[in-house]
């Protein structure tokens, strides 16, 4: 009789637990059917229109945007002030100082004001309430090898990791023409020594055209996007005219196949937001048309 009833118990427990894994499985299923929600924000230095703070956001408001990347180093209060007014919010911060005190500087000095710049950006972004600040880590050049630029800035970077935990902040390294950081398995690498949830990839679509796919890029780094610049390129372009020429594009005419990374980004990013760095807007006519091209890339989501 007891091994009957301890038999029918198992066999209960067995149902149960079946039925269990059934939910799991079902809610991993609506989970993955129902990704994260999509925001579209404007890099602040890409906004031509002449004015102040405030006018500037009514105008992007207007276009149809959500949110803003302010520069670091910016007077707070107007920033604050301007975003208050119109409902928009900051999706992250553009460290404005990396490219003038580059962690990978030869001079310790430089690079220890790279740090300071780097704090004072991610306590912008506490006051503006986001999360992230983009940071470019440093240069190789004639004057920095490979492995001085890999070692010096990981090691500025080792610094800023607790305060960035303390903080939550997160540093989002990005791929830009610094002769670093060129190819996606690197990158993970590179973001994986610092074993810290708050240093990631502030992945630019754009940048990553002369040298690979963006979709590729952001499939190998899977959640270590922190957030995702929307930038357009066109190789023929940059052929005909020199590289930076590349970038005098509207949105979705150039080579980003946009379908792709959409595919991407709804399996493997979890940031929610997007933010356009294309061109320089220099009305709102020109900001409406942005916003117009953005929703159809984000459209394929």
């Amino acid at each position: 009789m007891e091994r009957r009833n301890f038999i029918k118990q198992s066999l209960i427990a067995a149902g149960a637990l079946s039925l269990s894994d059934r939910f799991v499985h079902a809610a991993m299923t609506k989970a993955a059917q129902n990704p994260v929600p999509l925001r579209k924000s404007i890099m602040w230095g890409t906004v031509g229109i002449q004015g102040t703070i405030l006018e500037k956001c009514k105008a992007i408001k207007e276009a149809g945007f959500h949110g803003i990347e302010p520069n670091s180093h910016d007077n707070r209060k107007e920033v604050l002030d301007a975003m208050k007014a119109t409902g928009l919010v900051a999706s992250s911060v553009c460290n404005s100082k990396h490219w003038q005190t580059t962690m990978s500087h030869p001079e310790a000095e430089v690079r220890k004001q790279g740090i300071a710049n780097m704090i004072t950006a991610m306590e912008d972004a506490k006051a503006y309430g986001t999360d992230a600040v983009l940071l470019v880590p440093g240069r190789v050049d004639e004057n920095t090898t490979y492995e001085e630029c890999w070692n010096r800035s990981t090691e500025c970077i080792k610094e800023l990791v607790p305060i960035a935990e303390s903080m939550q902040i997160k540093i989002g390294v990005e791929n830009v023409w610094n002769n670093f950081l060129l190819s996606p398995v690197e990158m993970r690498m590179y973001i994986d020594q610092f074993n810290s949830r708050y240093i990631g990839s502030y992945f630019d679509c754009g940048n990553i055209l002369v040298y690979g796919w963006p979709e590729q890029w952001i499939k190998t780094l899977g959640n270590r996007v922190v957030r995702i610049h929307i930038k357009e390129f066109s190789k023929q372009t940059a052929d005909k005219q020199g590289r930076s020429s590349g970038f005098n594009v509207k949105l979705t005419e150039g080579d980003v196949r946009w379908k792709e990374v959409m595919k991407e980004i709804k399996q493997n990013y979890k940031g929610g937001w997007l933010t356009t760095e294309q061109g320089n807007s220099r009305s709102l006519d020109d900001l409406k048309d942005l916003s117009a091209r953005f929703d159809a890339i984000i459209a394929m989501y």
